[in-house]
């Protein structure tokens, strides 16, 4: 799951997007000031902020500047149409992106997702020992969650067994016997029909073609990998 922090002085904003986020299964945390806004930031894993501009204790712009000192965090300025001075210097300070109020909730939606995928991508989140990244899919096995380009992809118990083995093995080669007694833990005895249909149905859930797979190779006469060059 993803977390997203809303940062607005106006509850009312504060609650329309939280029924926009939530119906989305995101993570959300909720701030009312710049203050509260970097509290939260340091203690909690944040993958984009909502923030609007004006606000009392500490605004948007200055809170933007602090943050960006520990995080890379997306951050999506929420504007008055009055304020363009201020979503420039915010821009030039290390905001990545602003949308005016009244928001059109599916194109803010949009730009979350568009923002969040970049971020996992191009890795800028902290690496863990428990999160396994290639290209646009991320598994993490202390929540057993996996995700394409920043969307939750449900898998089954085996389907995520075997690509958690062969993503933390990437670029290694493996046949059906190999990653039946890996996974299984039994000796196998004519299993390739088996892990066909499992690699099949992965295919059809991480793979934008799975007829033309990025991530899922066969290697023929040997077995399967997961490519660490997608």
């Amino acid at each position: 799951m993803y977390n997203i922090l809303i940062c607005d002085d106006e509850k009312d904003i504060v609650s329309a997007l939280r029924i926009y986020l939530q119906g989305e299964g995101y993570g959300l945390y909720e701030a009312y000031n710049g203050s509260e806004a970097l509290k939260i930031l340091r203690s909690v894993k944040i993958h984009c902020v909502l923030m609007d501009i004006m606000m009392p204790k500490v605004d948007g712009i200055s809170a933007l500047s602090e943050l960006r000192a520990f995080t890379n965090v997306p951050v999506i300025f929420l504007t008055a149409k009055s304020e363009d001075v201020d979503k420039i210097l915010g821009l030039n300070l290390g905001a990545d992106d602003y949308i005016t109020k009244p928001f059109n909730p599916i194109e803010l939606l949009a730009r979350i997702r568009s923002h969040i995928r970049r971020y996992v991508t191009l890795g800028s989140l902290p690496e863990s020992p428990d999160v396994i990244r290639v290209g646009g899919v991320e598994i993490n096995d202390v929540d057993r969650m996996v995700t394409v380009d920043g969307e939750e992809i449900r898998l089954t118990a085996k389907e995520y067994d075997i690509l958690y083995f062969l993503m933390s093995n990437a670029g290694s080669v493996y046949s059906p016997s190999e990653i039946y007694r890996k996974v299984w833990g039994n000796v196998p005895v004519g299993v390739d029909n088996a892990i066909a249909v499992h690699i099949r149905h992965l295919r059809e859930k991480i793979e934008i073609n799975p007829a033309e797979p990025r991530y899922l190779k066969v290697v023929w006469g040997r077995g399967y990998k997961f490519d660490k060059e997608a």
